[in-house]
């Protein structure tokens, strides 16, 4: 069947090879000077990162929200109570700590000197009172309120010995002293998930050599995917010197890096592999690998890059800059892809085969038209047969996943949920033990009465107490105070529940919007609710308000850039429509995993957690833009056969059979990647770790075997409609097919 001449079923005119074909033969014939240059930049790059690298740290705080303008009012009029609060918790289980009274003077005196302190609240009462808010009733817990004028997780480690040394006193005395808050995150182990990394690496070393069966073959992958990641972590670092992202930035980027670094190559290596196995010239073969699967490695990284770009859209800076932190890393992967592989294929010659653990077999399909057998093949025929049954399996599955979404309830992760080997765990123990679990993320009442006439404030203050008395899940409320000069009256508000609890969630906006409006109400003065969980809890809402915004942004950026390269408006939708399917799906598992408890233990969290924040965000961002690559890929071979054959049926099965093998190891070593992540110590990173390698596991399995070859059979040649004045606005971009003329046999 010649293929369709209608304008309304679009068929571009072949590509040529262009400079991606001259790029990749260039670096494969000049393979010393591109090797050299890659090594020079990693070995530069990472001395600039340990001189002058920064450090990273999480900032919840959003200008504009009331938590932040309450802060900065604090701050103004009484320096010494604003500030980011840090705990110093100590407990001595043989004797009360006033008999270590003399230690704990010295070393509050110590922590008051340090740099970037304003102040440090001694737990001992003072001789004028009895008692003492941050003493336990036994006496043997306390904690030490610090106060800093800057995030002190943004001070590095050479700050947190300076405390180590001022609070030494009272560990050679025998009292246990924790970090909490920021200041026990600044104290964590530093999280460098090497043995995540390891399994990750083994696991996709196993992988290739079954899927290559070449140790040769299969090292090229895992070897550029390595010195892209460290490139692009190093020019993190260098950019973390200038801006603040957050602590799990480079994580991330290492789980991103490693995950399309090594399937840009794989990508790349197959293609090549398969023209040397024909017998072509190892240099023209690499050009032309890269001028083909090269450029839908473009394609898929750009379209990664501008999905990790859409988070921007949330207007939050820390969300934005985990986007771009991961971006990083994708850009340095696709560089090293369209470079580096090329120039180690030309190094490495027509030896691509050599060191085999099994024999070599061809990793291309039948030519769309001519009868095949391969197993790949006769599965797409079935589905052709029964599309329906198909379709209404992986729907199927997908919906029972997705069920424990809709019971999602978003918060922050505290520090209780962290390993016990963590400072800042013992901290948030032993301040629960003493105190109560709210005790671990206070909130700080603020009122603005400049506005009331000083003789009004004394009613003010009256019905504010008022107000304040026995609030429903408050464990506490301190009385406000007024400020040194007098324009702020200021308290503290403790929940019965622990900071990530709903209840305090709850908490928080009965007091911001009940409570002491309440209070106030008939004056002019303001109320602000402030703190670490407060900000916290301000972000939360911010996120949870502007989430549909960035999915709607990142589906039409992918949907108009799968449109303009397939030109088929149903093939975008459905490439739209089949990845919120399985994003819902993967969010499903992570939602049953961590908030209801199934199987969270067995990785090692701590009872049951709220889904982090932006996790579910950054997973929308991450999971569809990797859920591109392999959509490229397969719908690439299918427009291909499409375009040659006009047959749409039979290009479905040619399309799946040619490209299954290798998308298949992809994903496995892409699943193999993220799910060592789970072995990390921080709950963030366990969530995205399984999340992600959830999400590549549906998308590999039931959306590319049974929905995608479902739908495209149904849609038919409807599939690759336009409309003929959208084809022509529309930009020209092409991906694989032919882009370049036949080589000449050696």
């Amino acid at each position: 069947m010649a293929p369709p001449s209608s304008s309304t079923y679009a068929a571009p005119a072949k590509p040529r090879g262009g400079w991606l074909l001259r790029l990749g033969e260039w670096c494969a014939r000049h393979f010393v000077v591109v090797i050299i240059a890659w090594l020079v930049a990693l070995g530069g790059l990472h001395a600039l990162q340990s001189a002058f690298g920064g450090t990273y740290s999480d900032d919840f705080n959003l200008p504009g929200t009331q938590s932040n303008t309450g802060a900065e009012l604090l701050k103004a009029h009484d320096p010494a109570a604003g500030g980011t609060g840090a705990q110093v918790v100590l407990h001595d289980a043989a004797k009360p700590l006033t008999d270590d009274r003399s230690q704990v003077d010295q070393v509050v005196g110590s922590l008051q000197k340090l740099p970037h302190v304003l102040s440090a609240q001694n737990p001992l009462p003072s001789s004028s009172s009895s008692t003492s808010t941050s003493l336990s009733k036994d006496g043997n817990t306390g904690y030490i309120t610090v106060r800093f004028d800057v995030n002190p997780t943004s001070l590095g480690d050479s700050y947190l010995h300076q405390v180590d040394t001022a609070v030494k006193p009272l560990r050679t005395a025998g009292v246990d002293v924790e970090y909490g808050g920021p200041l026990g995150e600044l104290a964590r182990p530093e999280t460098k998930d090497l043995t995540s990394e390891a399994i990750g690496f083994a696991v996709a070393v196993v992988v290739l050599l079954i899927g290559f069966g070449s140790v040769i073959a299969a090292g090229v992958p895992l070897l550029t995917a390595l010195i892209g990641v460290i490139v692009g972590l190093s020019v993190l670092s260098l950019v973390a010197a200038a801006t603040t992202f957050a602590s799990v930035s480079p994580t991330l980027a290492t789980m991103i890096g490693l995950g399309v670094g090594i399937d840009y190559a794989l990508f790349l290596i197959t293609r090549h592999r398969q023209l040397v196995m024909d017998g072509r010239d190892p240099v023209r073969a690499a050009g032309r690998a890269v001028a083909t699967s090269g450029r839908a490695v473009l394609v898929s990284g750009c379209t990664v890059i501008v999905a990790l770009a859409g988070l921007y859209v949330s207007r939050v800076s820390f969300i934005g800059k985990l986007g771009a932190a991961a971006a990083v890393t994708v850009i340095t992967a696709v560089i090293g892809a369209i470079t580096l592989v090329p120039a180690l294929l030309g190094l490495i010659g027509g030896r691509i085969d050599r060191y085999r653990v099994r024999p070599t077999v061809a990793e291309g399909g039948a030519v769309p038209g001519t009868p095949s057998q391969g197993g790949w093949h006769r599965y797409a025929r079935r589905v052709e047969g029964r599309p329906w049954w198909f379709l209404l399996a992986g729907l199927v599955v997908v919906g029972v996943l997705a069920v424990p979404l809709f019971s999602i309830r978003l918060g922050h992760i505290d520090d209780g949920a962290d390993p016990a080997s963590f400072t800042d765990r013992r901290a948030f123990d032993l301040i629960s033990t003493g105190f109560g679990p709210g005790a671990n993320g206070p909130f700080t009442l603020v009122v603005d009465q400049r506005g009331v006439a000083d003789d009004d404030r004394a009613a003010l203050a009256d019905n504010l107490q008022k107000a304040l008395t026995d609030v429903p899940g408050a464990a506490s409320v301190s009385p406000l105070t007024a400020t040194p000069d007098g324009d702020l009256l200021v308290g503290t508000a403790v929940s019965a529940r622990a900071p990530q609890d709903a209840g305090t969630t709850s908490l928080f906006n009965h007091f911001k919007d009940d409570v002491l409006p309440k209070g106030v109400s008939g004056t002019n003065a303001s109320t602000y609710v402030t703190g670490t969980t407060a900000a916290q809890e301000d972000f939360l809402d911010i996120i949870v308000s502007r989430l549909p915004l960035i999915i709607a942004v990142v589906v039409a950026l992918a949907f108009v850039i799968i449109l303009i390269v397939f030109r088929g408006v149903l093939v975008a939708l459905k490439a739209a429509v089949l990845n919120l399917l399985s994003i819902a799906a993967s969010y499903g598992v992570v939602v049953a995993v961590f908030q209801w408890g199934w199987g969270g233990p067995s990785l090692g969290v701590s009872g049951t957690v709220p889904i982090e924040s932006y996790v579910p965000m950054m997973m929308f961002a991450i999971v569809f833009g990797l859920s591109m690559d392999y959509e490229v890929f397969l719908i690439t071979r299918v427009h291909e056969a499409w375009k040659r054959t006009g047959d749409s049926k039979d290009s479905v099965a040619h399309g799946l059979e040619i490209t299954a093998r290798v998308i298949t190891c992809a994903a496995l070593i892409m699943v193999s990647v993220f799910g060592a992540f789970i072995l990390s110590d921080t709950v963030v990173i366990k969530m995205l770790g399984l999340g992600l390698a959830v999400s590549v596991l549906i998308d590999a399995t039931v959306v590319r075997l049974l929905l995608v070859p479902a739908v495209m059979t149904l849609l038919g040649r409807g599939a690759w409609w336009i409309p003929g004045w959208l084809d022509r606005v529309l930009p020209h971009i092409d991906t694989e097919g032919e882009p370049v003329p036949p080589l000449s046999a050696p």
